[in-house]
């Protein structure tokens, strides 16, 4: 059941999500997103619902059963 709920939150760029995910970058590091680039759904600083952002940019929160972005996270351990 977990294995299922991960896989919705982590998918491989294709060139239609590249597309649509560039025109603003990655919310959490503001990189633009390449062709095959992992990317994870996850709640950060911004404002509004979960957003992709690069998978080295998250971190899996066991408790939550979600990512969230890493600055936001360790933040939240202080």
């Amino acid at each position: 059941m977990e294995k299922d709920r991960l896989k919705k939150l982590k998918i491989v760029l294709d060139l239609e999500k590249v597309n649509s995910l560039n025109a603003k970058g990655c919310p959490a590091c503001g990189r633009k997103f390449s062709l095959g680039d992992t990317a994870v759904l996850a709640c950060g600083a911004w404002e509004g619902r979960p957003k992709f952002i690069h998978e080295n940019e998250a971190v899996f929160d066991k408790k939550t059963s979600s990512y969230v972005e890493r600055r936001c996270y360790e933040a939240g351990k202080k």
